[in-house]
């Protein structure tokens, strides 16, 4: 397993070592101690999955504290672009957002501190992506930005969106809690 920084402070690439016979592949998709080392987590409390087809883009998604979360986000089918913006104020990274092509054949996945909101594409004809959080969803503190609103040239010409999301509130309009210190 290989933890690769990104130009997001804290906010990593993970690689994972695929293991080949004739029965296929087996691939260990968390490992505790490493990711203690790297990130000082020492549990994940839920865990969810989505099943999106070709050129859907999710919202852009996270808690606000007290029930704030970590995530570790995944593809096992197909591919995705992840996009994380970074919604710390004082951080000189503020509105900063970095996108990164996750596929079951890179093998490589995203971990992503809870002081950022993320959202996906999918690439691929459908896509499976794992989601775990180091908190319990609190539906008070989940909130959500608008998918179009800190300037990402999304690769799509039609991107299929929900109703939901058409509407939600643009980053300059967020009040952002997380302040880096």
């Amino acid at each position: 397993m290989k933890f690769i920084e990104t130009k997001l402070n804290t906010v990593f690439e993970v690689v994972f070592d695929v293991f080949f016979d004739e029965r296929w592949s087996f691939i260990k998709t968390f490992h505790n101690e490493d990711f203690y080392k790297i990130w000082l987590i020492d549990s994940f409390k839920e865990s969810f999955y989505s099943i999106s087809r070709k050129n859907v883009i999710r919202w852009m998604h996270f808690q606000k504290p007290p029930y704030d979360h970590d995530k570790f986000v995944y593809p096992i089918q197909w591919s995705v672009l992840d996009v994380v913006v970074d919604l710390r104020k004082n951080s000189i990274t503020y509105w900063k957002y970095i996108s990164l092509n996750l596929s079951k054949e890179k093998n490589n996945w995203i971990f992503i501190p809870r002081w950022f909101a993320h959202w996906f594409l999918t690439l691929s004809e459908q896509a499976i992506l794992v989601y775990m959080d180091t908190t319990i969803f609190n539906k008070e503190s989940d909130s959500w930005i608008n998918w179009n609103s800190f300037g990402m040239e999304w690769p799509v010409n039609s991107p299929i969106i929900s109703e939901k999301d058409k509407k939600l509130p643009y980053l300059a309009d967020f009040d952002t809690p997380f302040i880096l210190e």
